[in-house]
């Protein structure tokens, strides 16, 4: 019982995400409709659909206020960016390719290398950066700054006649796009009970910047309210017992926040990746559906940590990292670089994106859960593993 309440509480956490995050993509569409295939994934999209990573990592670093609070915002960013790397693009090509929308995926190499070599300089930075025994606003400050640079060259990646056409076009693609799209909503009082945003907010109505940006304001406002409760059902669980008003006092599984957050927060607020990335692979806008993924772990790295880094050493000031959070930190985020790099190899090699190299990806998935379940139970070739990777960050000087 004292793992089902949690998992039950998390289960509610993924099912308001993914509504809001249906929202969201309706809005982000709008409000991105002028930007070229693979800059609005990039950018757009995976602010929008980063947004639970966001709220996660604030509040784990709010409600626990210390270096636990911020590992936790670590194990969400890095588990949503081995989820987002991995298990987002798979499930996208498979769902084409299992609809029989088509045999294979053509997705251009430019727009993997442009974003895949960008992913894995940020990470590099960021495994640099977060490294020290203790954590200031510059900190913070400096990530979102590398974020602010892959924004201003992803928008000046676009050719100015592009760029042009996009604009005199805009009127047109509007219509095109969603009124063409639009489909009878039914009834105002059946979107507030199945939370249906779209419904409610824009109805059989036109799409609208006010409407859009509306939509856009109370998705984001809904999942922010949803991460506190994700956040507080990843600390039970790893906690040693823990305390539910009206219910008593339960049993958790006494394992580091971060292994929780790595699994399970990871997966919840990846939810508005996924349905992104699968509706944009359903669309045909198959460089949209993988650079939204990549993208997205960018806007992690750099900015669903970053920000809530500075507010919180702002207000409190440093945090204080103690040796051993150090050790696992850096060991995850080694571990992700690498798998980051094993990732946009497969990505780049061939010309198409088909069944096996999405087998292969979500296999890798597999094998990231099982090492994190065995760290959490202390399985002794794990921690092998780990006291490799810790080791070799180490020997380099990157921890």
């Amino acid at each position: 019982m004292g793992i089902i309440i949690p998992l039950l509480l998390i289960t509610f956490c993924c099912i308001i995400i993914w509504r809001a995050g249906d929202g969201f993509m309706t809005a982000s569409e709008y409000i991105g409709r002028n930007l070229s295939d693979g800059v609005r994934g990039a950018t757009i999209n995976a602010i929008a659909s980063s947004m639970p990573e966001v709220f996660t990592s604030l509040f784990f670093l709010f409600v626990l206020s210390d270096a636990e609070g911020f590992s936790g915002g670590i194990g969400t960013t890095a588990g949503s960016a081995i989820f987002n790397g991995m298990v987002i693009p798979a499930v996208a090509v498979l769902a084409v390719i299992g609809m029989k929308m088509t045999k294979k995926v053509h997705v251009s190499r430019k727009v993997l290398l442009r974003d895949g070599i960008a992913l894995i300089i940020a990470e590099l930075i960021f495994l640099i950066l977060i490294s020290g025994s203790s954590l200031h606003w510059y900190h913070g400050m400096l990530l979102m700054l590398v974020y602010v640079v892959y924004i201003i060259y992803m928008f000046a990646s676009m050719k100015k006649s592009q760029r042009a056409a996009l604009l005199e076009t805009e009127e047109e693609a509007e219509e095109n796009v969603f009124e063409s799209s639009e489909e009878p909503q039914g009834p105002f009082f059946k979107g507030l009970v199945t939370f249906d945003l779209e419904r409610i907010f824009i109805g059989n109505n036109k799409i609208s910047g006010m409407r859009a940006w509306s939509l856009l304001l109370f998705s984001t406002l809904s999942i922010a309210m949803v991460c506190y409760f994700l956040v507080l059902a990843c600390e039970w669980i790893g906690a040693d017992t823990y305390s539910v008003a009206g219910l008593g006092e339960f049993n958790g599984l006494n394992i580091p926040v971060m292994f929780v957050a790595l699994i399970l927060a990871s997966a919840a607020s990846s939810f508005p990746d996924t349905i992104i990335s699968v509706k944009d692979a359903k669309r045909g806008q198959y460089d949209d559906a993988i650079s939204n993924a990549l993208g997205s772990n960018i806007f992690d790295i750099c900015f669903a940590l970053g920000l809530p880094l500075f507010i919180f050493t702002i207000i409190n000031g440093p945090i204080y990292m103690p040796p051993e959070l150090v050790d696992l930190s850096s060991e995850l985020r080694f571990l992700l670089w690498i798998l980051t790099i094993v990732a946009v190899v497969i990505f780049t090699t061939g010309s198409y994106f088909g069944k096996s190299k999405s087998y292969l990806l979500l296999t890798m998935y597999v094998l990231f859960v099982l090492y994190i379940v065995g760290r959490g139970s202390g399985n002794e070739i794990a921690q092998s593993i780990a006291d490799f990777l810790v080791s070799v960050v180490k020997f380099f000087r990157i921890g």
